[in-house]
């Protein structure tokens, strides 16, 4: 692999486990899914291929954190507003 696509795929992988602390299935199982697709692909050298897969792992990352927004937002929306209509 490319010394300059190295850094961004180390990057990478320590935000998605940044981020995989909240997932709703929980941290171990997260971290084991993970660490499966970062090794799937660990013999990759083609520098096309390795720049498809960071992106594919970026928009997982903007998946994960409309997830946790989503969540978010729901959990106050239920503090705040009550479900009984009129």
């Amino acid at each position: 692999m490319a010394n300059s696509l190295r850094g961004e795929v180390v990057k990478l992988y320590k935000n998605l486990l940044y981020l995989g602390r909240e997932y709703p299935k929980g941290t171990d199982y997260f971290r084991s899914r993970l660490k499966a697709a970062f090794l799937k692909n660990k013999d990759e050298t083609d520098p096309e291929k390795i720049k498809q897969l960071i992106a594919r792992g970026e928009f997982v990352v903007k998946e994960l954190e409309a997830l946790y927004f989503l969540r978010k937002y729901r959990a106050m929306k239920q503090r705040y507003y009550s479900d009984d209509k009129p």
